[in-house]
């Protein structure tokens, strides 16, 4: 199926944002994951892009996945004078926010914890082969990321061949809650960005940076804008210690992913 996408949309960008980390090139498509939904998108023109899935898993899953109701361009010609998020705007131009499986996500940003991105890739890929169902497609057969039932019941020997390291007990007490609640994450989806981020950090292992990139990864709130160590670095090199990022309000998170992918590119600047 073809589909047109006239807004900013880059998958290689999106890619290599550090907002996913199981999403792939095959030869000339990009390959994403969202719980067993797997599409593969390869770009046909500027604006058209082939697609393997149908008209209703697009309209129901991946327009949402790839926020595409949003208009980033407008969000990006918004931008308030200030030369360094400009030019990261640019510069990051076609990336999206995708609103991605909260289970994941949230495993995913503990394990992210004091680890390359590469090494994160490598580690959730490990747990997905080594405890994650099989998921068959017309161009390779991948395992799907792990359910909380299956986590909770994994050794710490399992966990450990996957390179979670001291992250292990986080998961597990995550797996544990989540397991014993199946509609926990998704209850939470009702509450208020305070609220939903007190409940994110009762998971043993989640502090505001984890939960920040939970809220914004998997709930969509886009006024969340996570502070990690690059961040904090552009907030004090280039902003002489004030944070700019909750001045763009609902566009914080946006913001937010085009300044660290200009600084994963930049990285002398800082």
């Amino acid at each position: 199926m073809i589909v047109t996408i006239p807004d900013d949309f880059d998958l290689q960008k999106i890619s290599d944002s550090g907002q996913c980390f199981r999403c792939r090139q095959i030869h000339d498509a990009y390959r994403f994951i969202t719980g067993r939904n797997v599409i593969y998108i390869k770009p046909k023109t500027a604006v058209q892009y082939h697609v393997s899935c149908t008209l209703k898993e697009w309209e129901e899953i991946w327009i949402p996945y790839f926020d595409l109701t949003r208009d980033y361009q407008s969000t990006r010609n918004g931008i308030d004078p200030d030369g360094f998020m400009e030019k990261a705007a640019d510069f990051g131009k076609g990336i999206r926010i995708l609103r991605q499986d909260a289970w994941e996500t949230l495993i995913s940003f503990i394990i992210s914890q004091r680890k390359s991105i590469p090494a994160i890739k490598r580690a959730i890929e490990a747990l997905a082969e080594s405890h994650g169902e099989i998921i068959h497609t017309e161009y390779e057969d991948i395992h799907a990321f792990p359910t909380a039932s299956i986590l909770s019941q994994a050794t710490d020997a399992s966990l450990a061949s996957c390179g979670l390291g001291y992250r292990i007990p986080y998961v597990k007490h995550a797996a544990a809650a989540i397991a014993g609640n199946h509609m926990l994450l998704k209850d939470w989806d009702a509450l208020d960005d305070p609220s939903l981020l007190s409940m994110l950090k009762t998971i043993h292992g989640v502090g505001d940076k984890v939960a920040s990139c939970v809220m914004l990864f998997a709930y969509g709130r886009m006024s969340s804008a996570p502070v990690d160590t690059w961040i904090s670095k552009i907030i004090e090199e280039k902003y002489a210690g004030r944070n700019p990022f909750p001045s763009y309000q609902d566009h914080a998170g946006i913001m937010q992913q085009y300044a660290f992918y200009y600084i994963q590119n930049h990285k002398t600047e800082v």
